[in-house]
C-alpha cells in the first residue's frame, strides 16, 4: 500500500544563531525559559558565538545549526529540520 501525508500547517522560523534569541517566536523563547531548548555558545576570541542549539524533542535531544529550521509541530512539539529539507516538504500557507 501507498500513504499520503495529510496536510499539516505548522509554525516554523529559520534558525539564525544570536539573533534568534532575539527575534524568535514566542513558542521558541519559551522552550528557551523552560530550558526545552538552549543556545549552543563557544569562547572565540575571546567572545561568545551562538554556533547552534539544542532541542528536547520526543526523539531526544537533537541538534540545530544556523540555517536550520525549527518547527513546532501540532501538537506544540519542537523539532530541527535542515533548510533542503524543510524547502522539499513545506510551503508557506496563505
Amino acid at each position: 500500500m501507498k500513504y499520503r501525508k495529510k496536510p499539516v500547517v505548522v509554525e516554523a522560523f529559520r534558525f539564525e544563531g544570536a539573533d534568534s534569541e532575539i527575534n524568535a517566536p514566542y513558542w521558541f523563547a519559551q522552550a528557551l525559559a523552560s530550558e526545552n531548548a538552549t543556545m549552543d555558545r563557544a569562547l572565540k576570541d575571546g567572545q561568545t558565538h551562538v554556533y547552534g542549539c539544542t532541542i528536547d524533542t520526543l526523539e531526544g535531544k537533537m541538534h540545530a545549526k544556523k540555517g536550520d529550521y525549527i518547527i513546532r509541530g501540532v501538537n506544540g512539539e519542537l523539532y530541527p529540520c535542515k533548510a533542503n529539507i524543510f524547502r522539499k516538504t513545506y510551503e508557506i500557507v496563505k
